[in-house]
């Protein structure tokens, strides 16, 4: 992979990657996101889908945490399938914006694919690695420290996939370079959150530091690159669930650390747990009411099969 030296997620040539307000987020994020939904090795962090309608939240701690889980892998098991993964595996395929590297191990495991795994955030490289051997796929994930829109790469991959990380970029120079990255007839798979109502675009934006934008946006951004919209899917109400169970593990989170003298401190502090519960609560409804959509979409370049 050749890239030029790492500069901000948001393609300025302005400072350092140290100043990066998003790689500061996620490393500031690191061991609240492995107490939460670790141990691992499968790691998310992106919303969950829950079909069948909401869980009990009045059970343990332990069990939340579980519901979570399922819920993380079922959403990208979901676009897996929906996008045709099991039909046609893909080969060689390029994880943007790979996190712990949960979906990463996901692609590896589940359909064989060689992953180059892209973060901006540098101590996220030795635990993706870490990782991959726990779970014996050294040799099919590759976590490598890089900005996507300083990708410089030629048909190397039959498939690119960004979980929740393409709101983080500029989209005109995320779908050029993935278009000269891919193979002919290769697909490029995004699960990303849709401002629909802007008066909470700086709300969102603010707390999770990245830019959201609008549905027509990217798919405007996607034709210019030369790529076809072949499915675009809604899954605003099956994941709005995923901010309840997130708050229930939160408050029973405060409820443990409060629970008397002697307990054992978690990554998480009172603070943060009740700033994410409040944030939370507004989420659920801004998800249930749609002023914010996610969407699962696949898009292909011409050519190939």
């Amino acid at each position: 992979m050749r890239v030029t030296p790492l500069v901000s997620s948001l393609g300025s040539d302005q400072g350092s990657a140290a100043d990066d307000p998003v790689q500061i987020y996620y490393s500031r994020k690191t061991q609240e996101i492995l107490q939460k939904y670790g141990p691992g090795p499968r790691v998310h962090f992106h919303v969950g889908l829950y079909p069948d309608g909401p869980p009990d939240t009045t059970v343990s701690q332990s069990a939340l945490k579980q519901c979570l889980l399922d819920a993380q892998e079922r959403i990208v098991e979901h676009a897996a399938r929906s996008w045709g993964a099991h039909e046609a595996p893909p080969r060689r395929l390029l994880d943007i914006g790979c996190g712990l590297g949960g979906t990463s191990l996901y692609w590896a495991q589940e359909h064989g694919a060689s992953v180059t795994s892209l973060t901006v955030a540098t101590e996220h490289v030795p635990i993706v690695r870490r990782f991959a051997l726990q779970a014996g796929l050294e040799a099919r994930v590759n976590p490598v420290l890089a900005d996507v829109h300083d990708l410089d790469e030629t048909r190397a991959y039959d498939a690119v996939y960004a979980n929740e990380s393409s709101g983080y970029t500029d989209r005109d120079r995320l779908f050029e370079v993935v278009a000269k990255a891919l193979e002919p007839g290769g697909w490029f798979g995004i699960q990303e959150h849709f401002v629909v109502r802007s008066e909470w675009l700086e709300f969102i934006n603010g707390y999770y530091r990245t830019r959201l934008g609008g549905h027509g946006e990217y798919l405007a951004a996607a034709e210019r690159a030369g790529f076809e919209l072949v499915r675009d899917e809604d899954v605003t109400d099956s994941v709005a669930e995923f901010w309840v169970q997130s708050m229930a593990w939160n408050t029973a989170e405060l409820d443990r650390l409060r629970s008397g003298p002697g307990v054992e401190p978690g990554a998480w502090s009172e603070e943060r747990l009740e700033q994410s519960t409040i944030t939370h609560s507004k989420f659920f409804r801004l998800w249930r009411d749609h002023a914010v959509q996610t969407r699962l979409l696949l898009f292909r370049t011409g050519g190939g099969r």
